[in-house]
């Protein structure tokens, strides 16, 4: 039976990144007109590719956790959620939901799933012009990830596909999940990677102390070495047509790549069957997009001079607050044409998700 408007708005619960820490989402201001961008005279689409929610009856399942303050997001309603899109800027949201549930066995992990992905498809149908959506698949369980995804794809009409950075310690890059990468190229969705931090390194102490470190680094360190098993390991190569968005600007590895390129050149004999090309040439071919979670103007710019504008998207990390201004941000980062401004802030997202 189809969700009815009140079910959905509490069916979705809206979360944030962060770990360790209570967040309030700040209410926007009421009744605001929702904010158009225009470029060289034409009103532009505005897509959100890393915006966070959660599905309360799916995270029973296995017990998540929902009233905990490091992952409930409290008065984060659609009415909310929308009065911050309108005033960012933002048209459409592209949802992820940030996975807990790489521990479940294969039954549980069956359900969750199914209750998840139905649930979102029927939200993002009931707001078709401010939301899509990224299914989700139990990773833990390839071939009933592939199967997961081939469903979501063909019967749930989903774009896209939302992983971690790992698979409870398992690299993505582990052969073992070859089914689920080998069904995301046949099915050309795009692959939503959020990292879900560097939890090996939290018993050593190395993350303590202030900074909220095992976000603040974990979170893109994790991304980072997800990324380069991705491209050493061979997983790129064995799957070309593999589209992955990795998220705040894909960690530290474009910042840091050509460190990546020398060690080939410089221990060839112990880096381990090469890779078809450098790694910098991963962060350009088609294959790696990531979100504009940098910061600045001239980080973003940096960002593009690695990667390319074509692979680059707008992220927010709603309702987690790192940031409010990535319209603004892309507006402002030198050196940008207008048709590169417009692919950022929207083109290549609506490409890739058939918006």
């Amino acid at each position: 039976m189809p969700l009815t408007a009140d079910l959905l708005a509490t069916a979705l619960t809206f979360v944030g990144c962060a770990l360790g820490a209570t967040i309030a989402v700040p209410p926007p201001t009421a009744a605001a007109r929702r904010r158009e961008t225009i470029i060289n005279g034409k009103r532009i689409k505005t897509i959100d590719i890393h915006a966070h929610c959660i599905v309360p009856k799916a995270a029973a399942i296995v017990k998540h956790p929902l009233e905990a303050p490091a992952l409930m997001m409290q008065g984060a309603t659609l009415a909310t959620r929308l009065a911050a899109m309108d005033a960012q800027g933002i048209d459409v949201e592209a949802l992820s939901i940030n996975p807990f549930w790489y521990k479940a066995s294969k039954d549980e992990a069956a359900e969750l799933i199914k209750i998840q992905n139905e649930t979102l498809v029927e939200f993002c149908s009931a707001n078709p012009d401010r939301f899509v959506g990224f299914a989700t698949a139990a990773l833990q369980h390839p071939e009933l990830a592939a199967e997961q995804v081939e469903y979501a794809v063909k019967k749930l009409g989903f774009k896209g596909v939302g992983v971690g950075g790992s698979v409870a310690g398992e690299e993505l890059a582990n052969p073992r999940f070859h089914p689920f990468w080998a069904k995301c190229e046949e099915l050309g969705v795009l692959v939503f990677m959020h990292p879900l931090g560097t939890r090996e390194l939290e018993p050593s102490g190395r993350l303590g102390g202030s900074g909220l470190l095992t976000n603040t680094i974990g979170n893109p360190l994790e991304t980072t070495i997800a990324l380069s098993h991705l491209i050493f390991e061979g997983t790129l190569d064995r799957f070309p047509g593999l589209k992955i968005c990795a998220a705040h600007g894909g960690g530290f590895l474009p910042s840091y790549a050509n460190r990546s390129d020398a060690v080939i050149r410089c221990f060839p004999d112990k880096v381990g069957p090469l890779p078809k090309k450098n790694p910098t040439a991963y962060l350009r071919d088609g294959q790696l997009f990531f979100d504009t979670i940098v910061f600045t103007p001239e980080a973003l710019r940096h960002l593009i001079a690695e990667t390319g504008p074509g692979q680059i998207m707008i992220g927010t990390d709603y309702p987690f607050p790192w940031t409010h201004t990535e319209v603004e941000l892309v507006m402002s980062t030198p050196g940008l044409t207008d048709d590169e401004r417009i692919g950022i802030l929207g083109g290549t997202a609506a490409r890739l998700l058939g918006i």
